[in-house]
Protein backbone atom coordinates (compact mmCIF):
# COMPACT_ATOMS: atom_id res chain seq x y z
CA UNK A 1 0.00 0.00 0.00
CA UNK A 2 1.38 3.41 -0.95
CA UNK A 3 2.19 6.01 1.68
CA UNK A 4 -0.62 8.28 0.46
CA UNK A 5 -3.23 5.51 0.74
CA UNK A 6 -1.97 4.55 4.19
CA UNK A 7 -2.16 8.17 5.30
CA UNK A 8 -5.69 8.44 3.92
CA UNK A 9 -6.82 5.34 5.82
CA UNK A 10 -5.34 6.76 9.01
CA UNK A 11 -7.15 10.03 8.40
CA UNK A 12 -10.49 8.23 7.88
CA UNK A 13 -9.92 6.13 10.99
CA UNK A 14 -9.19 9.16 13.15
CA UNK A 15 -12.22 11.10 11.89
CA UNK A 16 -14.50 8.11 12.50
CA UNK A 17 -12.96 7.42 15.92
CA UNK A 18 -13.78 10.97 16.96
CA UNK A 19 -17.31 10.97 15.58
CA UNK A 20 -19.80 8.56 14.01
CA UNK A 21 -17.54 5.51 14.14
CA UNK A 22 -17.15 5.72 17.88
CA UNK A 23 -20.88 6.29 18.33
CA UNK A 24 -21.69 3.37 16.00
CA UNK A 25 -19.54 1.03 18.10
CA UNK A 26 -21.21 2.10 21.35
CA UNK A 27 -24.61 1.83 19.66
CA UNK A 28 -23.99 -1.77 18.54
CA UNK A 29 -22.70 -2.67 22.01
CA UNK A 30 -25.84 -1.12 23.50
CA UNK A 31 -27.99 -3.36 21.29
CA UNK A 32 -25.94 -6.44 22.23
CA UNK A 33 -26.35 -5.56 25.90
CA UNK A 34 -30.10 -5.13 25.43
CA UNK A 35 -30.33 -8.57 23.78
CA UNK A 36 -28.57 -10.21 26.74
CA UNK A 37 -31.11 -8.92 29.26
CA UNK A 38 -33.93 -11.16 30.44
CA UNK A 39 -36.48 -8.55 29.45
CA UNK A 40 -37.54 -8.81 25.77
CA UNK A 41 -36.37 -6.08 23.43
CA UNK A 42 -39.93 -4.82 22.98
CA UNK A 43 -40.15 -4.20 26.73
CA UNK A 44 -37.08 -1.98 26.84
CA UNK A 45 -36.73 1.71 26.08
CA UNK A 46 -34.12 4.25 25.10
CA UNK A 47 -34.03 8.04 25.22
CA UNK A 48 -34.39 10.02 22.03
CA UNK A 49 -33.50 13.41 23.42
CA UNK A 50 -32.34 13.02 27.04
CA UNK A 51 -32.20 16.16 29.10
CA UNK A 52 -34.49 18.13 26.82
CA UNK A 53 -36.51 19.36 29.78
CA UNK A 54 -33.63 21.13 31.51
CA UNK A 55 -34.78 23.74 34.03
CA UNK A 56 -31.49 25.08 35.37
CA UNK A 57 -29.27 27.68 33.73
CA UNK A 58 -26.07 25.68 34.11
CA UNK A 59 -27.67 22.53 32.73
CA UNK A 60 -28.77 24.48 29.67
CA UNK A 61 -25.32 26.04 29.24
CA UNK A 62 -23.56 22.69 29.47
CA UNK A 63 -25.98 21.12 27.00
CA UNK A 64 -25.48 23.94 24.54
CA UNK A 65 -21.69 23.75 24.84
CA UNK A 66 -21.88 19.98 24.47
CA UNK A 67 -23.75 20.35 21.18
CA UNK A 68 -21.28 23.01 20.03
CA UNK A 69 -18.17 20.94 20.78
CA UNK A 70 -19.81 17.89 19.18
CA UNK A 71 -19.47 19.77 15.88
CA UNK A 72 -15.67 19.71 16.14
CA UNK A 73 -15.37 16.42 14.14
CA UNK A 74 -17.54 17.99 11.44
CA UNK A 75 -15.17 20.96 11.28
CA UNK A 76 -12.22 18.54 11.15
CA UNK A 77 -13.76 16.63 8.22
CA UNK A 78 -14.39 19.90 6.38
CA UNK A 79 -10.79 20.94 7.08
CA UNK A 80 -9.47 17.72 5.54
CA UNK A 81 -11.70 18.18 2.48
CA UNK A 82 -10.46 21.71 1.84
CA UNK A 83 -8.32 22.21 -1.26
CA UNK A 84 -6.08 25.17 -2.15
CA UNK A 85 -8.25 26.12 -5.12
CA UNK A 86 -11.66 25.00 -3.87
CA UNK A 87 -13.42 25.29 -0.53
CA UNK A 88 -14.81 22.18 1.13
CA UNK A 89 -18.24 23.82 1.34
CA UNK A 90 -18.32 24.21 -2.43
CA UNK A 91 -16.86 20.76 -2.96
CA UNK A 92 -19.61 18.88 -1.11
CA UNK A 93 -22.40 21.38 -1.77
CA UNK A 94 -22.77 22.62 1.81
CA UNK A 95 -23.76 26.20 1.01
CA UNK A 96 -26.82 28.37 0.44
CA UNK A 97 -26.13 29.11 -3.22
CA UNK A 98 -29.18 27.04 -4.26
CA UNK A 99 -31.08 27.16 -0.99
CA UNK A 100 -34.56 27.26 -2.56
CA UNK A 101 -33.94 24.11 -4.59
CA UNK A 102 -32.18 22.45 -1.67
CA UNK A 103 -35.11 23.22 0.64
CA UNK A 104 -37.62 21.75 -1.82
CA UNK A 105 -35.47 18.66 -2.29
CA UNK A 106 -35.07 18.33 1.48
CA UNK A 107 -38.83 18.46 2.06
CA UNK A 108 -39.30 15.82 -0.65
CA UNK A 109 -36.75 13.59 1.07
CA UNK A 110 -38.60 14.01 4.36
CA UNK A 111 -41.72 12.63 2.71
CA UNK A 112 -39.78 9.77 1.13
CA UNK A 113 -37.87 8.84 4.31
CA UNK A 114 -39.82 10.21 7.27
CA UNK A 115 -43.28 8.77 6.64
CA UNK A 116 -42.07 5.21 5.89
CA UNK A 117 -39.75 5.55 8.88
CA UNK A 118 -42.71 6.08 11.21
CA UNK A 119 -44.44 3.04 9.72
CA UNK A 120 -41.26 0.99 10.16
CA UNK A 121 -41.00 2.04 13.80
CA UNK A 122 -44.60 1.00 14.43
CA UNK A 123 -43.99 -2.32 12.67
CA UNK A 124 -40.82 -2.90 14.67
CA UNK A 125 -42.67 -2.27 17.92
CA UNK A 126 -45.45 -4.63 16.86
CA UNK A 127 -42.92 -7.35 15.99
CA UNK A 128 -40.96 -6.81 19.20
CA UNK A 129 -37.65 -6.04 17.45
CA UNK A 130 -37.49 -2.33 18.26
CA UNK A 131 -37.12 -0.76 21.69
CA UNK A 132 -39.49 1.95 22.77
CA UNK A 133 -38.00 5.36 22.03
CA UNK A 134 -38.80 7.67 24.93
CA UNK A 135 -38.93 11.39 24.30
CA UNK A 136 -38.39 13.90 27.04
CA UNK A 137 -41.57 15.92 27.63
CA UNK A 138 -41.64 19.49 26.38
CA UNK A 139 -41.73 21.73 29.43
CA UNK A 140 -42.58 25.41 29.65
CA UNK A 141 -38.98 26.64 29.72
CA UNK A 142 -38.22 28.97 26.84
CA UNK A 143 -34.91 27.28 26.09
CA UNK A 144 -36.27 23.75 25.64
CA UNK A 145 -37.26 24.08 21.98
CA UNK A 146 -34.13 26.08 20.99
CA UNK A 147 -31.95 23.38 22.57
CA UNK A 148 -33.78 20.70 20.62
CA UNK A 149 -33.38 22.69 17.40
CA UNK A 150 -29.63 22.98 18.04
CA UNK A 151 -29.48 19.22 18.71
CA UNK A 152 -31.31 18.54 15.42
CA UNK A 153 -28.91 20.81 13.52
CA UNK A 154 -25.90 19.13 15.11
CA UNK A 155 -27.20 15.66 14.22
CA UNK A 156 -27.95 16.65 10.63
CA UNK A 157 -24.53 18.20 10.07
CA UNK A 158 -22.65 15.39 11.80
CA UNK A 159 -24.26 12.53 9.95
CA UNK A 160 -24.56 14.04 6.48
CA UNK A 161 -21.21 15.82 6.33
CA UNK A 162 -19.26 12.82 7.66
CA UNK A 163 -21.30 9.84 6.38
CA UNK A 164 -21.82 11.37 2.96
CA UNK A 165 -19.70 14.41 2.09
CA UNK A 166 -16.47 13.30 3.75
CA UNK A 167 -16.57 9.51 3.35
CA UNK A 168 -17.76 9.62 -0.27
CA UNK A 169 -14.79 11.81 -1.20
CA UNK A 170 -12.22 9.79 0.72
CA UNK A 171 -13.45 6.36 -0.37
CA UNK A 172 -13.56 7.48 -4.00
CA UNK A 173 -9.91 8.43 -3.67
CA UNK A 174 -9.22 4.92 -2.43
CA UNK A 175 -10.78 3.53 -5.59
CA UNK A 176 -14.12 2.35 -4.20
CA UNK A 177 -17.07 2.17 -6.59
CA UNK A 178 -20.21 4.27 -6.15
CA UNK A 179 -22.50 1.50 -4.91
CA UNK A 180 -19.82 0.04 -2.65
CA UNK A 181 -19.54 3.45 -0.98
CA UNK A 182 -23.31 3.88 -0.76
CA UNK A 183 -23.84 0.48 0.84
CA UNK A 184 -20.86 0.77 3.19
CA UNK A 185 -21.87 4.19 4.51
CA UNK A 186 -25.51 3.07 4.77
CA UNK A 187 -24.42 0.09 6.88
CA UNK A 188 -22.39 2.40 9.11
CA UNK A 189 -25.42 4.68 9.47
CA UNK A 190 -27.51 1.67 10.48
CA UNK A 191 -24.93 0.67 13.09
CA UNK A 192 -24.94 4.26 14.38
CA UNK A 193 -28.64 3.85 15.30
CA UNK A 194 -28.47 0.22 16.45
CA UNK A 195 -29.25 1.19 20.07
CA UNK A 196 -32.87 1.71 18.97
CA UNK A 197 -33.26 -1.90 17.79
CA UNK A 198 -33.43 -3.80 14.53
CA UNK A 199 -36.22 -1.71 13.07
CA UNK A 200 -34.08 1.42 13.37
CA UNK A 201 -31.14 -0.39 11.76
CA UNK A 202 -33.22 -1.32 8.72
CA UNK A 203 -34.75 2.15 8.48
CA UNK A 204 -31.44 3.97 8.70
CA UNK A 205 -29.72 1.64 6.24
CA UNK A 206 -32.54 2.43 3.80
CA UNK A 207 -32.12 6.13 4.55
CA UNK A 208 -28.40 5.82 3.91
CA UNK A 209 -28.98 4.14 0.54
CA UNK A 210 -31.46 6.84 -0.55
CA UNK A 211 -29.30 9.71 0.69
CA UNK A 212 -26.17 8.20 -0.84
CA UNK A 213 -27.89 7.73 -4.20
CA UNK A 214 -29.21 11.30 -4.09
CA UNK A 215 -25.76 12.67 -3.28
CA UNK A 216 -24.24 10.61 -6.07
CA UNK A 217 -26.66 12.25 -8.52
CA UNK A 218 -26.82 15.80 -7.15
CA UNK A 219 -23.41 16.22 -5.55
CA UNK A 220 -24.86 18.35 -2.75
CA UNK A 221 -25.01 17.67 0.97
CA UNK A 222 -27.26 20.63 1.79
CA UNK A 223 -30.57 18.93 0.80
CA UNK A 224 -29.60 15.95 2.97
CA UNK A 225 -28.79 18.18 5.93
CA UNK A 226 -32.10 20.02 5.55
CA UNK A 227 -34.05 16.76 5.34
CA UNK A 228 -32.22 15.27 8.33
CA UNK A 229 -32.77 18.38 10.47
CA UNK A 230 -36.49 18.45 9.59
CA UNK A 231 -36.87 14.75 10.44
CA UNK A 232 -35.13 15.27 13.78
CA UNK A 233 -37.18 18.36 14.57
CA UNK A 234 -40.30 16.26 14.08
CA UNK A 235 -38.78 13.49 16.22
CA UNK A 236 -37.51 15.76 19.00
CA UNK A 237 -40.49 18.11 19.20
CA UNK A 238 -43.36 16.35 17.43
CA UNK A 239 -42.69 12.98 19.05
CA UNK A 240 -43.17 14.20 22.67
CA UNK A 241 -46.41 15.85 21.63
CA UNK A 242 -47.58 12.66 19.93
CA UNK A 243 -46.57 10.60 22.96
CA UNK A 244 -48.60 12.92 25.16
CA UNK A 245 -51.63 12.91 22.86
CA UNK A 246 -51.63 9.15 22.07
CA UNK A 247 -49.91 7.47 25.04
CA UNK A 248 -51.33 4.03 24.21
CA UNK A 249 -49.38 3.91 20.93
CA UNK A 250 -46.06 4.68 22.62
CA UNK A 251 -46.48 2.75 25.86
CA UNK A 252 -44.33 -0.24 26.79
CA UNK A 253 -46.13 -3.60 26.79
CA UNK A 254 -47.11 -4.81 30.23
Amino acid sequence: MSASRTRLWWEIGLVLALSVGRSALYSVLSLVQALTREQPLAGQSTSLNPGANATQFWDVLYQFLGQLFALAPVALAIYFLWEPTRSAFEKIGLNVRRFGQDLGAGVLLVAVIGIPGLALYAAGRALGITVQVDASPLDASWWTVPLLLVAALRAGLTEEVIFVGYLFDRLRRLGWGAWTIILATAALRGAYHAYQGFGAIVGNVAMGVVFGWVYQRWGRVMPLVIAHVLIDVVAFIGYPLAAAWWPALFALPT
